[in-house]
């Protein structure tokens, strides 16, 4: 069961490595903002057909829950998604990669900031070798020059902040289907995006796309609109349910791999020293999945006791590849 459920957070994780190399390629004809809002005006569109499909008109009432579900949106969606976009017309794509995958470590710290949960030492130790490995793979071993992202690196770690803060938040969203949590932090986001694009479109930040460069970049938007922006986020906030948000976190450290292999799919050939980066990266996750089983497996439950625990990783009610294919 639990192999399976790391299916989820895989699957999301490959598509967005993949994402890295698209999206650059469609900047060079569309602004980043401009770029984000089309993008998720068509995923959220998508995404609120599922949800009316499936659970009905009621899904999208906010449960009294509107407040946390529109700074989750606007920090998650709108703000990962933004930056991230901005950020890749300041750096590489492998190198916006490298700074996502820490991501596992500011999951477990924001987790611990906000409910008092201490990384487990075992997990918070294999982030920090499976990073170790991607900074491998994407440096060749040369580390001096990590430091020379600029604003690319400014702009992806308050990407990589707005993502643990929502990927922590899913977490405590349990009685909710992650079609429906996705869905309502969707919306919100894509609202603010939809907001600050008209304002800067205005205010002449930046140019409203003209009709060629959409039709220009359809294949980039139809991968990062029904791959990388529905099905894989929907895989995400399921992975997250089913495996915790500290557990599934720790597989952003295949990001950064999925795109350096989508370079040597391009033609790049690899050195020793990036090939031992991407073994250390799958041993960590591999050893980190294994390390969580035997603690979970050991600890009964009582039938008429309830744990008290800060955060609750419930199992999800929805599988995304059935909502999809329905």
């Amino acid at each position: 069961m639990r192999s399976r459920a790391a299916a989820f957070p895989l699957v999301a994780v490959l598509s967005w490595g993949v994402m890295f190399p698209v999206l650059a390629s469609a900047l060079v004809r569309v602004d980043a903002l401009n770029l984000t809002t089309a993008r998720y005006l068509l995923a959220t569109a998508i995404l609120v057909a599922l949800l009316l499909f499936r659970e009905g008109g009621g899904a999208l009432r906010p449960a009294g829950r509107a407040t946390e579900i529109v700074v989750l949106g606007v920090v998650g969606f709108a703000g990962f998604n933004l930056l991230i976009n901005l950020a890749l017309g300041q750096a590489a794509p492998q190198q916006i990669a490298l700074f996502a995958a820490t991501i596992p470590l500011v999951t477990q710290l924001v987790r611990w900031a906000r409910d008092g949960v201490r990384p487990r030492p075992a997990l918070f130790a294999l982030s920090l070798v499976a990073l170790a490995g991607i900074g491998l793979v994407l440096t060749r071993g040369r580390l001096d020059g990590l430091g020379e992202f600029g604003v690319g690196a400014v702009l992806t770690i308050g990407a990589v902040l707005g993502w643990a803060v929502y990927t922590h938040g899913g977490s405590r969203f349990g009685g909710w289907s992650p079609l429906r949590y996705t869905t309502l932090t969707a919306l919100a986001g894509t609202l603010a995006m939809l907001a600050a694009s008209v304002l800067a479109d205005l205010a002449g930040w930046q140019h409203a796309p003209a009709a060629a460069d959409l039709v220009a970049v359809a294949p980039q938007l139809a991968y990062a609109v029904i791959v990388a922006a529905v099905v894989a986020v929907l895989a995400w906030n399921t992975g997250v349910q089913r495996l915790g948000a500290a557990n599934a976190a720790l597989f952003m450290n295949l990001v950064p791999v999925t795109t350096f292999a989508v370079q040597i799919a391009r033609g790049y050939r690899p050195g020793a020293v990036e090939l031992a980066g991407v073994a250390i990266t799958i041993a960590a996750l591999v050893a980190a999945n294994l390390a969580t089983r035997p603690r979970r497996a050991a600890r009964p439950r009582p039938a008429n006791h309830a744990e008290a625990v800060a955060v609750a990783d419930p199992v999800a009610v929805v599988d995304p590849v059935a909502v999809v294919g329905r």
